[in-house]
């Protein structure tokens, strides 16, 4: 009997120290990976924020240059934003030259799409990013920009160009292509990316009006990747 007890105690201790080993081991991947992905999310942010407002032509850190999305703005223009949704501003000299707009189109193929939408100061679109979407692959997929060349034919147009009523996918008369056997993806896109020139339009003075109250790099450069890695 004696020997039976001093068994399941050892079994007892070995499980328990196994079981502490096991969650030091969790706890410190968790640690690890959160870094990880943290570091991954800021690559992708600093990759597409490049892609529409190029290095060189700024001089301020994008990443931490933000405003909130408050009550002080229109939310509705720029969609089903998530509560913690960030507008950021590129500068020169301190002054801002061009707005990035974070965007949701909720009326997607499949689902709701997350757009980037970069406006200049004279209202004229810097570029378009897709940053998230679950559209038919083949078909409406190629709304981002590794399928298609598709949201380059958004660069430089403004509201007066096209005229309000051609802001539209050619199906629908207005001047921009829609894909074959995938029309609502690209009006949805066409839809969103028009009501964040609105969005702009209207609460232009206050976003071009932020004044620097932090210091910030003057490389012109977002962060780098680490190592030769994906």
């Amino acid at each position: 009997m004696n020997d039976l007890l001093q068994s399941i105690r050892r079994n007892a201790i070995g499980l328990g120290l196994f079981a502490m080993v096991t969650a030091g081991a969790i706890a410190v991947a968790q640690v690890g990976t959160k870094e990880r992905i943290e570091h991954n999310i800021r690559m992708a942010q600093a990759k597409a924020l490049n892609e529409i407002v190029p290095a060189g032509s700024y001089d301020n850190d994008l990443l931490t240059d933000v405003i909130a999305v408050d009550k002080r703005f229109n939310q509705q223009l720029l969609g089903p934003l998530p509560d913690d949704a960030q507008i950021h501003l590129a500068r020169t000299n301190g002054r801002v030259n061009t707005v990035i707009l974070p965007v949701v189109a909720p009326d997607g193929y499949t689902t709701q799409i997350a757009v980037l939408v970069g406006v200049h100061a004279d209202g004229s679109i810097a570029g378009v990013r897709i940053i998230e979407h679950k559209e038919t692959p083949g078909l409406g997929d190629k709304i981002d920009r590794k399928k298609s060349d598709w949201v380059l034919g958004f660069n430089d147009k403004s509201l007066n160009n096209p005229k309000a009523e051609r802001w539209a996918v050619k199906k629908d008369g207005g001047d921009f292509d829609q894909f074959t056997g995938a029309t609502i993806t690209p009006r949805a896109v066409v839809k969103a990316v028009k009501l964040a020139l609105k969005f702009f339009e209207l609460h232009k003075n206050e976003l071009l009006g932020q004044r620097l109250t932090e210091p910030q790099s003057v490389s012109g450069q977002l962060p780098q990747r680490s190592g030769s890695g994906e």
